[in-house]
């Protein structure tokens, strides 16, 4: 437990380190709500949807947690190139314990940054039901976690997997712009054409923002314990993929 606890408290004070990061990692979110949410609204509304600020403020906090899980794996890479992974790897400790404990860490910090943009949404005009039970913005909090926990082990897996940085970013601009378009994020899932809705079915994205969708504005397309079922059978499975992966890894 004390391994899993020193990975977590490493990856955490890194981030709250880094400002120019934490203030960085907002540019994106921010600007799909102002040019989205804004440019798209009365397009929406005059389809009969609704308010978009208040459809599309889940998809854009899934898209933030997304982009800051999957980017841990390039800390790992960085840690790899400049030895410390090393060092960590040739302690007497369980290198399952190791690896729980980085992804821990950078779901902890991907949640954090979901957090920031939640808050900073209530500027750009969401709001809540009037009717929302308190306890949901709590729900809304733990899909963020299991979306967080799910993509950083993902994240981790394909970092272990590769040496270089610029090998990384390849594969995660096809599997990260993908993975977020077909989530319904940006649009409802319903009355969808086949083939898309099938796609949207098995995109692991999907069900953390519908779960997060219901749970901040009580609109989701799913059950929101089929969200959660899904989401925490995908977790289990990422990090024992993951943990196997970074078992792997030669040093």
């Amino acid at each position: 437990m004390s391994t899993i606890y020193i990975m977590w408290l490493r990856q955490v004070k890194r981030y709250l380190r880094s400002r120019s990061r934490i203030i960085g990692a907002l540019g994106q979110p921010i600007l799909y709500l102002l040019a989205l949410g804004y440019g798209l609204g009365q397009v929406f509304a005059r389809a009969g949807q609704g308010n978009y600020m208040e459809f599309l403020v889940p998809g854009v906090i899934g898209m933030s947690v997304l982009f800051t899980s999957m980017f841990n794996g390039v800390e790992m890479i960085w840690d790899r190139q400049f030895g410390f992974l090393k060092e960590t790897m040739v302690a007497p400790v369980s290198r399952f314990n190791i690896m729980l404990g980085r992804v821990l860490g950078g779901a902890t910090v991907a949640t954090f940054q979901g957090l920031i943009v939640f808050i900073l949404s209530f500027g750009v005009g969401f709001r809540m039901p009037m009717s929302h039970p308190a306890g949901y913005v709590l729900s809304g909090v733990f899909f963020m976690f299991l979306m967080a926990l799910f993509f950083t082990a993902l994240g981790t897996g394909i970092a272990s997997l590769l040496t270089d940085f610029q090998g990384f970013q390849l594969i995660m601009s096809f599997v990260v712009m993908p993975t977020y378009f077909l989530s319904g994020a940006i649009f409802p899932l319903d009355h969808l054409p086949s083939l898309m809705s099938y796609i949207t079915r098995i995109d692991p994205l999907t069900y953390g923002v519908d779960g997060l969708r219901g749970s901040l504005i009580l609109s989701n397309h799913f059950s929101l314990g089929l969200d959660f079922l899904i989401m925490a059978a995908l977790c289990l499975l990422m990090l024992s993929v993951g943990s196997y992966l970074f078992s792997q890894i030669e040093v």
